[in-house]
């Protein structure tokens, strides 16, 4: 089986679209489905039903995807360790990002980067960082900077490299922005703009109500800060939102025994070597740990 024939296997089955895989793999759609027709040929057994528009695997292709996927794992390993050898800071470098964290975090390291290393081409995908940690698991991203779980995979190393302070927020004609020691039951008796269910953002924010057995009345979900910040603003609710995004518009306010933060850094893949250029990019990060 040709490493290519199974490179377009994978690409098609996880997108489930021949297209979408071409785009992908910078091919044309005639081209990927050669390269499927002949691993077809060569297996002796179809990989795909296509009924339609709609493409799915058939129990063969089912069989082959898991071991597909490990096989490429392992010609990729071993092309970053041959290319380590060599210590230049070159080739492709797969980067996931939240949309925050590229904002407002992430511009001035990957400046530096670029500029010291311009042979080095970054491929930069911004996500959710669910989706990050799940793509950097899957080996499909080599890092992704995001918000860190509470509990990761313990297929991933995450690595702190900053702390984000979190503070709960509202317009300043909200009703409570008179209001001194304001506890959690009050807090909750008011409508909330937060970050979607199952975000590890989310996760850090109802935890302590959780803890209380109070219930959130969540207005509006979703996962774009900005959005939830003018949401606010205009007084459909309070949020919670990174200290380093306040500003006149808002106020933020203490909630007794309330203390929020979330930690930022590096989610890599415990058995996967990284890359020159990707190990370089995690030092310039840690670095800023001790500055």
């Amino acid at each position: 089986m040709e490493f290519n024939a199974l490179k377009a296997f994978v690409a098609v089955s996880q997108d489930r679209s021949f297209s979408t895989a071409a785009d992908q793999l910078h091919l044309t759609q005639p081209a990927v489905s050669k390269r499927i027709a002949t691993l077809e040929q060569g297996l002796g057994t179809r990989l795909f039903d296509r009924i339609g528009r709609t493409i799915t695997l058939t129990p063969a292709g089912e069989v082959l995807l898991p071991r597909a996927i490990h096989i490429m794992g392992e010609m990729e390993e071993s092309r970053r360790m041959i290319a380590n050898l060599s210590g230049q800071i070159r080739g492709r470098l797969s980067l996931g990002t939240s949309h925050h964290i590229g904002l407002h975090r992430l511009p001035p390291v990957l400046r530096s980067y670029t500029n010291r290393f311009p042979q080095v081409e970054l491929d930069l995908h911004f996500m959710d960082s669910e989706a990050g940690c799940n793509a950097v698991e899957q080996g499909q991203l080599d890092l992704a900077v995001v918000t860190l779980p509470l509990k990761a995979s313990p297929k991933l190393l995450p690595t702190k490299v900053w702390d984000d302070p979190l503070d709960i927020v509202i317009a300043r004609d909200h009703p409570l922005a008179e209001r001194q020691d304001i506890g959690l039951e009050e807090l909750a008796d008011h409508a909330a703009i937060l970050p979607a269910v199952n975000t590890f953002t989310r996760a850090i924010v109802v935890r302590p109500f959780d803890e209380h057995r109070l219930r959130l009345k969540v207005a509006l979900e979703t996962n774009y800060l900005e959005t939830n910040k003018m949401m606010v603003t205009i007084g459909l609710g309070w949020s919670v939102l990174p200290r380093t995004m306040l500003s006149e518009h808002l106020k933020s306010i203490p909630i007794e025994h309330l203390r929020l933060k979330r930690a930022l850094g590096i989610v890599q893949h415990r058995a996967r070597t990284l890359s020159n250029a990707a190990t370089t990019l995690v030092d310039m990060l840690l670095s800023r740990l001790y500055r």
